[in-house]
């Protein structure tokens, strides 16, 4: 079985090799090439229709959607990490520190 971490590195690895490609051949590359708003839109919408598909899940009982909305988004935060050069293994690394801390301590810490 693909473990998740391969996966994830697999699709970052791809993405970030688009980052020089032509915008014309690439749709990763044509999001890079209009920077920071063009990502921070297309993670918007995604969020949003991420949001639709659960309450429409939650009428029709099929979470199908909602699958398939969330893999979006978690593709365009991956074109985001890459455009500041991050990467999902520090995400993974940021929610391993996390884990077993109380959501409410841990924000309050950022706080301070």
């Amino acid at each position: 079985m693909t473990q998740p971490n391969d996966i994830l590195d697999r699709v970052a690895a791809t993405i970030a090799s688009r980052k020089g490609a032509d915008p014309a051949a690439s749709y990763v590359a044509k999001l890079f090439s209009k920077g920071d708003d063009a990502i921070l839109k297309k993670i918007g919408e995604e969020a949003t229709e991420t949001v639709m598909a659960a309450k429409d899940a939650r009428v029709s009982g099929d979470g199908s959607k909602v699958l398939y909305e969330v893999a979006d988004l978690w593709f365009h935060s991956l074109v985001l990490l890459a455009q500041f050069d991050l990467t999902p293994q520090q995400v993974l690394d940021e929610l391993a520190r996390r884990e077993g801390v109380s959501g409410i301590a841990e924000k309050a810490a950022r706080k301070e």
